[in-house]
C-alpha cells in the first residue's frame, strides 16, 4: 500500500482550520486538545488570535509566556520591544517583519532588546515563547 501525502497547500490549510494541540504528562495519556483562541490586541496587534499555552499568571510576572499565535490575512503588530528572549516557530503560512519573510518550518530568535513589528499579508500561525513580557515601544 503506498502512502499519500496532501499537497503543501492542503497541508496547511488543513492546519489553519483544525488546529490541534497534543499534550500529556508521564503519568497521564498524550490526548489532543482542541485549540481555541481568543481575540490578541496587545502590543497594538490587530487581526490576531492568541490560545495561551503557559502565562505570567503560572510563572509571575516577570517570568515567561507562551502560545499558539494566528495572524489572520492582514494582520499586524505596532513595533515592541523584547526584554528577553522570544522564539517564533512559523508552523504555516508566513510571517513577515523588518528581518524579511518567514515561511512555515522557520524559526526565528528575537535577542534580548530587539524591537519588532510583525505581521502577516497571507495569515500564519506560530508557535511563540517569550521570556519576559512585551513592553511597548
Amino acid at each position: 500500500m503506498s502512502q499519500q501525502t496532501l499537497p503543501p497547500q492542503s497541508q496547511q490549510a488543513l492546519a489553519e482550520l483544525i488546529p490541534v494541540l497534543f499534550s500529556g504528562l508521564p503519568d497521564h495519556p498524550f490526548t489532543a486538545q482542541d485549540v481555541t483562541f481568543e481575540p490578541l490586541t496587545s502590543d497594538g496587534r490587530t487581526g490576531a488570535e492568541i490560545h495561551r499555552l503557559y502565562t505570567t499568571e503560572q510563572t509571575g510576572p516577570d517570568g515567561p509566556a507562551a502560545a499558539i499565535v494566528r495572524y489572520l490575512p492582514g494582520a499586524k503588530a505596532a513595533p515592541h520591544k523584547h526584554p528577553g528572549y522570544e522564539l517564533i516557530y512559523v508552523l504555516s503560512g508566513q510571517l513577515e517583519t523588518d528581518d524579511g519573510e518567514f515561511p512555515a518550518n522557520s524559526l526565528l530568535m528575537m535577542q534580548p532588546e530587539s524591537v519588532h513589528a510583525p505581521r502577516s499579508a497571507g495569515g500564519c500561525m506560530a508557535l511563540v515563547v517569550w521570556e519576559k513580557p512585551v513592553l511597548p515601544v
